[in-house]
């Protein structure tokens, strides 16, 4: 017998979990299907973000930051420690219970509202079936719904001649679970997740090598930003090869043997443990029956229109597996746009004001378009910037590295993009993308009164250096 729902969701993600809630919300009965088990052998919501992604790492970032200022930073603070240390199995500990903390937490949201939490793998099937197979589990049971969201989510990429083993070569996952700092960590790709990682470890004693294709580093930021961010990581220690291919990887004992090639030619270079970390792609293995209806595009990519409608009515799909920044954030706000429409509510979601945030030290954040994207695109704009030393709250904090960068429309003044690297960008970029949303103006920041002395001062100073009018530096 097939058991039938308003709404079924394949996937419990930042994406799956929320529009799972937002359905039952809407008085919608509905069923989320999600996969992923626990270290302790039990269904775990929330995805890669909340179990082996965005959570676990900030939280090993937040101990590392820690340890690396009791050992490099209290001193001017006139605070001694001799001999600190960290025990690394505590802090993985701790991090896990963060994780444990929060998918328990999202399952109380699913008994809350009423939302059948299914643990297993769904997979979609032709007029809005779906086969579901629980985990450990050969047994298929039938459900149907009016309206189907496929949440999936993304996977690691492997790279050729580079074989995982979860010991010496390790993907994010296995970052986030070392149970030693190793001497030599080599981290293949210095974008986000290989930065933010990366820095984790290095700050706990590790010497890190990140090897990124890329001739540019982050090419995605603002250049200015990236600039700024790569000067300073370099002066932290990591040590960031751009340019430079990975050819093959071995294990050869306790070691990984690397083979690169760069502008010299061909060399080899030896780490303890090799990470890999070159991106995401969309976990679409099984997800989809071949005639489901639903199509594929030539990334992988669910295809879906501007609604986050698949090829096939009442089929919907969000986050990672669709076009758009992988980023949780956007998965949920989609996740919530879908159950709201499939309600006969209107709902969008504005892409050209997605925050990104990159939760390195000092973190990296930013929205809108960058410097160099306003150049090719030939808009003229206007552009404005503040350094955190400048500001009281920085220097006092002893934390004054980075700035902000501001861009505008040379005629309307509407505020094109944000750029923020420094002390809590991740918090700052907010009051950003709120005036964006609202199509406002530098002129609008500039005037509103920002408290003193706080870091969004810069925020506030860079809106006024764009028109040439900033209190606290040149212009």
């Amino acid at each position: 017998m097939t058991e039938k729902f308003d709404v079924i969701v394949i996937g419990g993600g930042p994406g799956g979990y929320v529009a799972a809630i937002r359905a039952a919300q809407l008085g919608l009965s509905t069923a989320c299907i999600d996969m992923n088990t626990g270290k302790n052998g039990k269904a775990a919501l929330g995805g890669t973000c909340l179990n082996v992604g965005c959570i676990p790492s900030k939280a090993l970032l937040d101990s590392s930051k820690h340890f690396h200022h009791l050992q490099h930073d209290y001193a001017s603070h006139g605070i001694s420690v001799s001999n600190a240390s960290i025990d690394i199995n505590t802090m993985i500990s701790r991090k896990d219970d963060v994780v444990s903390k929060l998918t328990g937490g999202v399952a109380q949201l699913f008994k809350a509202n009423k939302v059948r939490q299914f643990h297993g793998r769904g997979r979609l099937l032709a007029d809005r079936q779906v086969e579901f197979t629980p985990h450990a589990s050969t047994e298929k049971i039938m459900l149907e719904a009016q309206n189907i969201i496929l949440a999936a989510g993304s996977v690691p990429i492997a790279i050729p001649n580079v074989t995982f083993d979860n010991k010496r070569i390790i993907d994010n996952e296995g970052a986030l679970n070392l149970t030693e700092v190793p001497n030599r960590l080599g981290v293949i790709g210095a974008g986000v997740i290989g930065l933010e990682l990366g820095s984790v470890w290095q700050r706990l004693g590790s010497k890190v090598t990140l090897l990124e294709a890329l001739p540019e580093f982050l090419p995605a930021a603002d250049h200015d930003v990236a600039k700024q961010a790569g000067r300073l990581f370099k002066k932290q220690g990591l040590d960031i090869r751009l340019g430079t291919m990975v050819k093959s990887a071995n294990i050869d004992g306790d070691v990984v043997n690397v083979k690169i090639e760069d502008k010299t030619g061909q060399s080899e270079i030896s780490f303890d443990r090799l990470l890999v970390a070159v991106g995401r792609k969309p976990y679409t293995d099984g997800l989809l029956s071949d005639d489901s209806g639903v199509t594929l595009n030539e990334r992988g990519q669910i295809d879906v229109n501007e609604q986050s409608q698949t090829s096939v009515p009442g089929v919907w799909a969000v986050g990672d597996c669709v076009r758009g920044p992988m980023l949780a954030h956007k998965a949920s706000e989609e996740g919530i746009a879908v159950a709201e429409l499939i309600a006969g509510k209107a709902a969008h979601i504005h892409f050209d004001t997605i925050p990104w945030v990159i939760y390195t030290d000092p973190e990296i954040a930013w929205v809108g378009k960058t410097e160099q994207q306003l150049k090719e695109e030939g808009v003229a704009y206007r552009s404005g910037s503040f350094p955190f030393a400048a500001t009281g709250r920085g220097l006092a904090m002893g934390d004054a590295a980075g700035m902000v960068k501001m861009l505008a429309d040379e005629v309307t003044d509407e505020i094109l993009g944000v750029h923020i690297i420094g002390p809590n960008a991740s918090e700052l970029i907010a009051e950003c993308v709120v005036t964006m949303e609202f199509h406002g103006a530098s002129e609008d920041l500039a005037r509103i009164v920002h408290a003193h002395p706080t870091l969004s001062e810069a925020v506030h100073e860079a809106a006024l250096h764009l028109d040439k009018r900033a209190i606290h530096r040149g212009n």
